[in-house]
């Protein structure tokens, strides 16, 4: 059999490992393009290619290359290709276009004249004219454009290689097969199976490098599944060949995967696992796996050798993941040099700048594609631990946090407090504050990063942080999971409440009796403001049989607990439709109606058509707690034109500052609190009070444009235990009237 030239192209990066396995696989004159390989090869060396390559996405065999002028000169290069000497006009062909030219700038158009030309040769040459089929070819035609050429090449695998048949079903962002398999061999793992050694794979997926990894271990043929190839159409296929080569795989195949290394796939995404599950299955590789829902950080060495982890790590873009995938990397380095010494490991990302944070100096880089993101493979060599270990930094951390934890969680326990801050930035060098959530029965951890002061190496500082939550974990003995892990930075406006992501997962937590929702991953405040605590229960203690209004009312966690303490009604407003909706079913919870009234100007409204009547906003028929989406200084003035309206208690804790969009002007607390103070002043009945609170550090209350107002610093008696330190910035004041 003679050779003929072939192009097999592969994912970025990965045309040096193609090119060796190529050789391998008997190629020829081998040299390396960007996006393949092209070699010289017989029948018997395509058959390879196309039956064992892991590596290779197509498997081309050019047929010409020719100056393009533009889409008539690709009609006229390609109508004189001898088609009918490659397949009949029975057969279904289709036309796939990639590369770029500034003479062809239509792919699609470009694939229509290449069709025309190869219809118009038939109908010529045999009187008939073949059919197009997108979807189910028999023969494929490869049109590649680069700049003024362009080649013409048959597909003899028909398919991408990539798609070997046994993935039924995927998650997000999979892996393709040939890019996991680089990635495997990259990292070694070839020379590690012939070992013996085994392969862990702690965040799996649905199982792509674990499959990979077995099929490389068990010599199994990543093409042997697939049931249609482009070359079997082809007028000078040897089906003797392939027949031979093909029965020669099923053997190997046989043998190969009665010696598998031990293996473990896990993810803590079952949905995830049980597609790994099923794709393993179709792969032949039932019961030769440990597929297990796990977090990754409890993932453990497999075998009695040291072998390689392998990981692609979610890529997390959105806000609202960085701090999970901060969290995730640091964590997981420090579990890798516990839990696996001497082992290999193999991080696949897309986000190389977090590669400090897994704490493990890279032996190897490696740039690769997936698909047009550019990634990193970082390939590490895990050193076991010495007898006498120096020690791993955090120490003073570690023993603050016990402290902290020793002292206020005999505090919490006296005061039948389950939500509160166990450390708040304590240490200069640890500018992290930690929040403990006992939650649906269960322990969760919010950690918030603030801004390092610029005095501190930014590289000092990840590695504090790597530190503190390693210990974190360890000593309130907290999965990863159940860590929940923000960045914290100097907002304005209503930054601190704008959603992060999408993932909706509410919890319930109880406070003094009531039932209160809270998000740990939407948003950067959880819904619950805990130095605001103290408040809360004394607005509870005060609230019996009294009008209450809630102004900058968040999540409605005041007005609950005035229900619960036997507000006879309630007005609670906000700008955001979330956290009225919030409120709402916080107050639901708790087993307490609620009306919404959905814009400040139904307010208006509402408050005109009352306006002669001497009566109450709300009518018999309304819900006693009523939540309304406003403006609340616009509220407030449209309320100052109401003379009855007056309400018993008041609690006013305005953000530092906001600019948003919903309402007119800006607001700046230091510059509004005393139109603020005096327009909730105007609605108190008599001997009502007002609590008015803020968390602007250096705040000022202007007493001397506040006349006529009895005005008391309680800050102290409104801080507990866990905000007494450092100085907070937390301020209240009790307010009523002469």
């Amino acid at each position: 059999m003679s050779a003929f030239p072939l192009f097999v192209t592969t994912p970025r990066g990965v045309e040096a490992l193609l090119a060796a396995e190529l050789t391998q696989l008997g190629a020829t004159e081998v040299k390396e393009r960007i996006g393949g390989v092209a070699c010289q090869g017989d029948v018997a060396v395509a058959y390879r290619a196309c039956l064992w390559s892991r590596l290779a996405s197509r498997v081309l065999m050019p047929l010409r290359t020719f100056p393009l002028t533009g889409t008539d000169g690709l009609y006229t290069a390609a109508r004189e290709l001898a088609w009918d000497d490659l397949f009949t006009a029975s057969h279904r062909f289709a036309i796939e276009v990639a590369g770029h030219s500034a003479n062809v700038t239509h792919t699609h158009y470009a694939a229509l004249k290449v069709k025309d030309a190869i219809v118009d040769h038939f109908r010529d040459t045999a009187g008939q004219r073949p059919d197009v089929d997108t979807d189910n070819p028999d023969i494929r035609i490869h049109l590649h454009l680069d700049k003024e050429q362009a080649t013409l090449s048959l597909d003899l695998a028909g398919d991408s290689l990539h798609r070997r048949g046994y993935r039924l079903r995927g998650v997000e962002a999979p892996l393709k097969e040939n890019l996991a398999a680089a990635i495997l061999v990259r990292a070694g793992w070839p020379d590690l199976a012939a070992q013996g050694a085994g392969l862990v794979d702690p965040m799996c997926g649905s199982g792509t490098l674990v499959i990979e990894a077995a099929w490389m271990a068990g010599d199994v043929a990543p093409g042997l599944m697939r049931e249609k190839w482009g070359f079997e159409a082809w007028l000078d296929h040897k089906p003797k060949v392939w027949s031979d080569l093909h029965a020669e795989a099923l053997q190997r195949r046989s043998e190969g995967l009665k010696k598998l290394p031990p293996m473990a796939g896990s993810d803590i995404d079952l949905g995830a696992l049980k597609s790994a599950r099923k794709n393993a299955a179709q792969a032949g590789l039932t019961g030769k796996i440990d597929w297990t829902q796990l977090d990754a950080l409890e993932a453990r060495p497999v075998g009695e050798m040291p072998g390689l982890v392998v990981v692609n790590p979610p890529y997390g873009e959105r806000l609202g993941a960085e701090g999970e995938i901060i969290k995730l990397y640091s964590l997981f380095g420090m579990s890798l040099k516990r839990q696996f010494p001497g082992w290999k490991a193999a991080v696949f990302t897309s986000r190389p700048d977090l590669g400090p944070r897994l704490g493990l100096r890279a032996g190897r880089m490696y740039s690769l594609f997936n698909g047009a993101l550019a990634c990193k493979l970082l390939n590490f060599d895990i050193n076991p631990v010495s007898a006498n270990p120096p020690p791993r930094g955090g120490e003073e951390y570690a023993n603050r946090l016990q402290k902290n934890l020793k002292h206020l969680g005999k505090w919490a326990k006296r005061t039948g407090v389950s939500c509160y801050r166990v450390y708040d930035a304590d240490l200069p060098d640890y500018a992290i504050a930690v929040d403990l959530y006992e939650a649906d029965e269960q322990l969760h951890v919010h950690v918030q990063e603030y801004t390092a002061p610029k005095t501190i190496d930014p590289v000092k500082a990840e590695i504090r942080l790597r530190e503190a939550l390693a210990h974190t974990s360890e000593i309130l003995e907290v999965p990863a999971s159940r860590i929940h892990f923000k960045m914290r930075r100097s907002q304005k406006g209503t930054a601190q409440y704008e959603k992060h992501d999408e993932i909706g997962h509410f919890l319930e937590i109880d406070e003094y009796g009531c039932k209160l929702r809270v998000n740990f991953e939407d948003y950067l405040d959880t819904g619950v403001f805990l130095d605001h605590r103290p408040i809360r229960k004394r607005i509870q203690l005060e609230s019996a049989r009294k009008r209450f209004l809630n102004l900058f009312c968040y999540t409605g966690a005041a007005t609950v607990h005035a229900a619960l303490g036997g507000a006879t009604e309630s007005v609670s407003v906000d700008l955001s439709n979330t956290y009225l909706d919030w409120a709402a079913e916080n107050l639901r919870l708790n087993g307490f109606d609620s009306q919404q009234s959905g814009t400040l100007r139904d307010r208006r409204d509402q408050i005109h058509r009352s306006a002669g009547s001497g009566g109450p906003w709300r009518t018999k028929q309304q819900a006693p707690h009523e939540l309304v989406r406003a403006d609340c200084m616009q509220w407030l003035k449209i309320a100052a034109t109401k003379p009855g309206e007056r309400y018993d208690l008041i609690f006013c804790d305005p953000p530092t500052f906001s600019n948003s969009k919903k309402m007119e002007g800006i607001l700046d607390v230091q510059r509004d609190h005393v139109e603020m103070i005096q327009g909730c002043a105007a609605l108190l009945a008599p001997g009502g009070v007002l609590y008015f609170s803020t968390n602007r550090r250096g705040f000022k209350l202007d007493e001397a444009l506040l006349e006529g107002l009895q005005i008391k610093d309680i800050t102290a008696q409104t801080l507990d235990e866990d905000f007494k330190r450092p100085p907070p910035a937390h301020r209240c004041w009790q307010i009523r009237k002469d």
